[in-house]
This record gives structure tokens, C-alpha cells and sequence, in this order.
């Protein structure tokens, strides 16, 4: 093999890697962004479970006879 074909070989070889670094760099980007709406998802409903609670701990609390 000559050094011209051995370099044409690498040459071909980093633009595979290359294509293949950016179609990797492009699903870490998509994944990114699910995540963070995963996580906001997450946060609403942890945050409306709260809630809930809250308000059925409140509905469960009476006030003592002497103040009704």
C-alpha cells in the first residue's frame, strides 16, 4: 500500500468519525431537551401533589370546641 491510499484510508477514516462525533453530538442535544422536560413535568406534578396534600391535611384539622 502506498502512502498516498494509506493517507486517502485515514482521511476516510476521520470523516466517518467525524460525521459519526456530530450525529452523537446531535442525539445528546435531543436527549438534553427531553430531559429537562421530563424534569419540569416532574416538578408540576410533585409540586400539585403537595398541594393536595396540604389541602387534605388542612381539611383533616378541626378547631378545638372552645374556638367554634
Amino acid at each position: 500500500m502506498s502512502n498516498d491510499e494509506r493517507l486517502i484510508n485515514i482521511e476516510s477514516d476521520l470523516t466517518h468519525l467525524e460525521q459519526l462525533v456530530e450525529s452523537l453530538n446531535q442525539t445528546i442535544i435531543e436527549q438534553d431537551k427531553v430531559i429537562q422536560q421530563l424534569q419540569s413535568q416532574v416538578h408540576c406534578l410533585t409540586t400539585g401533589l403537595e398541594s393536595k396534600e396540604m389541602d387534605a391535611i388542612k381539611g383533616n384539622v378541626s378547631k378545638p370546641p372552645h374556638y367554634q
